[in-house]
């Protein structure tokens, strides 16, 4: 009886003491699921994300700060092709501040929003509106470059001052019809979206619908897109018209030297 006593209470302290093991097991297993250990390899990623993004943001601010200081204390460069310059540095610098650095904390913090409802509809639109208006001012560089070379008797008369700032305006408020104003509205996106971010505000994504998508391209990419490729495609057809003008014209130069010395022999 005694011996079978002692048998039966080493195996209940057997049994205790596995089942305590093993809930301490469990325990463990969810404290380091819950609060795991940082893998350095993950840190070394970060801190190069963190490096990447820092360099370029600061290069593009600095970069585009020296183009508009540089504008703005040489007088030669005061002209009017440059006013298109100095108005895309400021677009660019403003991309860089103010789109680039929220793109920023959503790559290092792993895909999350920590900036609510509100900032992310900012977000877009900024980064909309200043995509938008840096193809415009690519656009409106080229026209200026077209009358300069195609047409050079009418630039002066064309590209006035008047004209510059009119088209200047145009670049920087276009771009606010379909970044701001339809974003802010809701008339960017579907319904299946709105109700995506409602339930989840830590995401920022940009989901668009086929009337949003059609128009903002179009004004975007496609319509300056076109403008750029036309204007440059003559200026290439003007170049090639004035080098051959130039290769005839040298041709005769050099003929005629010729000529007149072979007729002072005589």
């Amino acid at each position: 009886m005694i011996v079978n006593g002692m048998a039966s209470f080493s195996a209940t302290l057997t049994t205790t003491s596995t089942s305590a093991a093993m809930l301490y097991s469990n325990r463990s297993n969810v404290t380091s699921q819950e609060h795991p250990h940082p893998d350095w390899t993950v840190l070394l990623v970060l801190v190069i994300k963190g490096f990447v993004f820092g360099t370029i943001i600061v290069m593009a601010v600095l970069g585009n700060a020296l183009v508009i200081i540089s504008v703005h204390r040489h007088r030669k460069l005061r002209v009017i092709t440059n006013y298109y310059v100095v108005s895309l540095a400021m677009a660019d610098m403003l991309v860089a501040l103010c789109a680039m650095t929220f793109n920023a904390s959503v790559e290092l913090t792993g895909g999350k929003w920590l900036f609510g409802y509100f900032m992310c509809d900012v977000y877009n639109s900024l980064d909309v509106y200043f995509s938008t208006a840096s193809i415009l001012h690519l656009c409106c560089i080229s026209v200026d470059r077209y009358y300069a070379i195609v047409r050079p008797l009418e630039y002066p008369i064309t590209m006035t001052h008047k004209t510059v700032s009119f088209m200047l305006a145009n670049v920087w408020l276009l771009p606010a019809l379909i970044s701001f104003t339809p974003i802010f509205l809701g008339w960017y996106t579907t319904d299946q979206h709105k109700e995506f971010r409602l339930k989840n505000p830590n995401a920022c994504i940009f989901v668009v619908n086929k009337l949003y998508a059609v128009i903002s391209s179009s004004i975007s990419f496609w319509i300056p897109g076109i403008v750029m490729v036309t204007m440059y495609y003559r200026i290439y057809k003007e170049a090639v018209r004035q080098r051959k003008a130039l290769t005839r014209t040298s041709s005769n130069i050099i003929l005629n030297s010729i000529h007149q010395h072979r007729t002072s022999y005589r």
